[in-house]
């Protein structure tokens, strides 16, 4: 059995999917400031992880694989559960988990 990383795209997009209560077919892949800083309060509830984004790391997320890649990194660098764990176990802050 393939583990898959987390967060995964399937996991980000029904987060989004949450914000404005809509299917996650509707969810469009580029992200608003809004949608965005909507999606890392939730993944900071989720994960008890803090993605350290500045500025520009938060402007230059744009879509949702954007913010998978920022998410994964987040855990990565907080040491937690970055392949097939359950969410929401992850501890700590995340430095670092914004892509040059």
């Amino acid at each position: 059995m393939t583990e898959v990383a987390r967060p995964d795209r399937t996991e980000v997009l029904t987060m989004l999917a949450a914000f404005g209560q809509r299917a996650v077919e509707e969810v469009p892949d580029e992200l608003g400031s809004l949608e965005l800083t909507w999606l890392i309060a939730e993944f900071e509830q989720r994960y008890g992880i803090e993605p350290d984004l500045d500025d520009e790391a938060f402007e230059a997320v744009r879509t949702v694989d954007d913010a998978v890649e920022v998410f994964r990194a987040a855990v990565r660098a907080a040491g937690g559960p970055a392949v097939g764990a359950d969410a929401g176990t992850g501890t700590g802050s995340a430095a670092g988990a914004a892509r040059s």
